[in-house]
């Protein structure tokens, strides 16, 4: 049955799908992105008008149930609470930037190209918006799946062994996850429903193992040390589109998971775990960071320097406290604008010059000062300069680690003074200096480059300046999870 008539969520998953569905069938690469820009700004469309719209007045805009399977009492149950509309969000707005970003001709069969990241757009609003847990569990394959086949078909050199890779982990992963929610579901009273699954009577051994099943899938899908190793990889052989929806959005599969499903369903397990997660979350960071500052090549520097950044939400979502979790919701926000700007830096580099190597590359700013000064503001984004969005959250995240210990305050503020060696070492080698010899032809970037680097600059510094209207939309359901937490 259809509860719920003209609502946001049901147009979020089928604006994508049938924008997919479109594409596949056009002839032309134009028709192709043409279709992919349209639809996928009709989603940006309906985000945007969800802003305006509060959940306990308007229920019927933002919760949508159809019956799925009765007879296990699953539903394609959907929510847009302030968790959600943030990363609907940020997943809306950045799929037109990079269909605008991508230049004509740059992929064979541009149809299923387009198609296939219309797909993994529709996964990624389903995995947001699910409140059933088979439904989540489905649409977490269904964002997967599209970008199997599209690192497979059109990735580097070394695609097949990367995206071998990358399946292995996440597979384990799912399947792991699949265990977890078929046990509390029989642990229920015989319903997928998140409410349920939050409900279910289980003892804290209980809770114990299920942490672990849940915890590892989405700690690979983050990912968080020692879970990250198939991320560099898969990240330099994707085709940089991908590579943006992989860092920019669909990391925040996995904090979204511990947010909204691992730690409020098993708070027990969660504080049981605490200082385990704390380890793994500050080791990761300290040691992606080290690793990021002896890279020379600036895909992998970006990939390892994204590592880090994880480290630090996931240690945000396990201080259990109101601003840390708050502070790193607005992160993941703020994270996946950053590092897809970083990525569409690095896709114009690699496309003039052809290489990616540090070494071989220098005075960049001579010949596209345009592109040079949109790189030190992506720049200062990615170290948390204050007025730039990334500083809002950093800062909330490490008020609330500092409440929990000042020791572990310290360990991961110096991931913050390495993130600043490797970004700005990385601005000096590539934009300054001498011009190297294969940037000698180098041209600077074009219009529509340009109003995608304008879009990205002005939410870079408008959610700096003025983060209210975020916080007050994370607010109430952050509240709500650590209640839970705190309520045990």
């Amino acid at each position: 049955m259809y509860a719920a008539v003209d609502n946001f969520p049901a147009l979020l998953i089928w604006l994508p799908l049938v924008g997919a569905l479109l594409a596949f069938f056009m002839r032309s690469e134009a028709a192709s992105k043409n279709v992919s820009v349209f639809f996928s700004l009709l989603a940006l469309a309906v985000v945007g008008t969800s802003l305006f719209y509060v959940e306990n007045k308007h229920q019927a805009l933002n919760q949508v149930s159809y019956v799925w399977l009765p007879g296990l009492e699953s539903s394609f149950s959907f929510i847009l609470d302030g968790l959600t509309r943030t990363l609907c969000l940020l997943t809306a707005i950045s799929f037109p930037l990079i269909f605008l970003f991508i230049p004509v001709g740059k992929y064979k069969q541009p149809n299923a190209f387009y198609g296939l990241m219309m797909l993994t757009q529709c996964g990624l609003m389903g995995v947001f918006m699910a409140t059933d847990a088979l439904v989540f569990y489905l649409f977490w394959e269904l964002a997967l799946i599209p970008v199997y086949f599209l690192s497979s078909i059109w990735g580097g050199e070394k695609r097949i062994r990367a995206t071998f890779k990358f399946f292995i982990y996440t597979f384990v992963g799912s399947l792991f996850m699949l265990i977890g929610i078929i046990y509390i579901y029989l642990k229920t009273s015989g319903s997928f429903n998140l409410v349920n699954f939050y409900n279910a009577a289980l003892t804290n051994q209980e809770q114990g193992w299920l942490f672990a099943l849940f915890f590892i899938a989405f700690a690979i899908k983050m990912p968080l040390f020692p879970f990250h190793t198939w991320q560099p990889d898969a990240y330099e052989q994707s085709p940089t589109p991908v590579t943006m929806v992989l860092s920019g959005i669909m990391v925040k599969m996995g904090l979204f998971g511990l947010l909204r499903w691992l730690i409020a369903m098993l708070p027990a397990g969660a504080k049981a775990h605490q200082s385990m997660v704390f380890i793994l979350a500050v080791v990761g960071m300290i040691y992606a960071s080290l690793i990021a500052i002896r890279q020379d090549n600036i895909k992998r520097l970006i990939a390892y320097s994204s590592i880090a950044h994880i480290g630090l939400m996931a240690l945000g979502v396990f201080t259990f406290k109101q601003v840390a979790v708050t502070g790193m919701v607005m992160q993941m926000f703020t994270h996946g604008i950053n590092v897809i700007a970083l990525w569409m830096v690095a896709d114009l580099i690699e496309r003039q010059t052809g290489t990616m190597s540090m070494k071989e590359l220098g005075g960049l700013a001579k010949k596209a000062p345009n592109l040079a000064i949109f790189m030190l503001v992506f720049a200062f984004a990615n170290i948390a300069l204050p007025l730039t969005n990334a500083f809002v959250g950093e800062f909330m995240i490490f008020s609330g680690v500092y409440d929990v210990s000042a020791w572990w305050a310290a360990g991961a503020g110096i991931s913050i003074i390495l993130s600043a060696v490797y970004t700005l070492n990385m601005v000096k080698n590539v934009f300054y200096g001498e011009v190297a010899t294969v940037a000698q032809g180098f041209v600077d970037i074009r219009p529509m480059q340009s109003f995608v680097f304008v879009v990205l600059t002005v939410l870079i510094f408008f959610v700096g300046v003025y983060p209210g209207p975020f916080l007050s939309m994370i607010g109430e359901t952050v509240t709500l999870i650590v209640n839970k937490l705190t309520g045990i």
